[in-house]
């Protein structure tokens, strides 16, 4: 953990500064056989690697002015405001504040989001708090939780945000019911083969508070899912 934060902040601050500063930072003698184009190159790869990692930390709002102060401060020898050992605590400790309000938000969101969707036309209920809405019946079988299915899908944050689809992709996807999240393994047991659901699935019945991925943590997520195929368990062992 300790190495991730301290990697964010030196993040935070090069893709910053190093993006609005001009002319060069050297440390060590320069190799004979490089060429200003090699080290253009390596400087956008390193300025698109920071990026990356910043933005795909939770930091909430960012002063971009004090991150290039910093940057600036510490490559140019200059006294900076905090210690070294401080660091680690600052950011872990601002982390893990922002984690918290964004899956606290995320939680509320979806519970109201859940609330009204349950009262619209078509959505059904069950006991386990998963919603799930009948798009097309299907005229095949019902998996089971030990099935096999084969499947196109795409999946929506409640914002609209879609995370992942197998129609993007170009092909359907094949596994055990029982092998993924809760929602999924009772979700398709409510539509027959070559039938499509829509999916309405709790945090609780997802990735949970911690999320996973694109996926953050407490998210109620929205799943189209189209069941091309079951495979039964008795028939897959055969």
């Amino acid at each position: 953990m300790k190495k991730t934060i301290i990697a964010i902040v030196a993040a935070a601050a090069a893709v910053t500064a190093l993006s609005s500063c001009a002319g060069t930072y050297q440390k060590g003698e320069r190799r004979a056989d490089i060429t200003s184009a090699q080290i253009d190159t390596v400087s956008y790869a390193l300025g698109m690697f920071y990026g990356k990692m910043l933005t795909s930390s939770p930091f909430g709002e960012i002063n971009l002015a004090q991150i290039q102060k910093g940057f600036s401060d510490v490559i140019n020898g200059k006294e900076t405001k905090l210690e070294e050992h401080q660091l680690n605590m600052i950011i872990q400790s601002h982390l893990m504040a922002q984690q918290l309000y964004e899956t606290t938000r995320n939680a509320e969101e979806g519970e109201a989001f859940l609330a009204a969707n349950k009262e619209k036309e078509g959505v059904v209920e069950t006991e386990s708090g998963l919603q799930y809405k009948i798009e097309v019946e299907g005229a095949g079988i019902s998996p089971e939780a030990t099935d096999t299915v084969e499947v196109n899908y795409e999946g929506r944050l409640i914002d609209g945000t879609v995370f992942d689809s197998s129609y993007e992709r170009g092909e359907s996807v094949k596994f055990p019911l029982n092998g993924v999240i809760p929602g999924w393994t009772e979700g398709l047991t409510y539509v027959k083969e070559g039938g499509r659901i829509q999916l309405f699935i709790p945090s609780d019945l997802a990735y949970g508070q911690h999320g996973t991925g694109p996926i953050p943590g407490n998210s109620t997520l929205i799943f189209d899912v189209e069941l091309i195929k079951v495979f039964k368990a008795v028939d897959e062992k055969k």
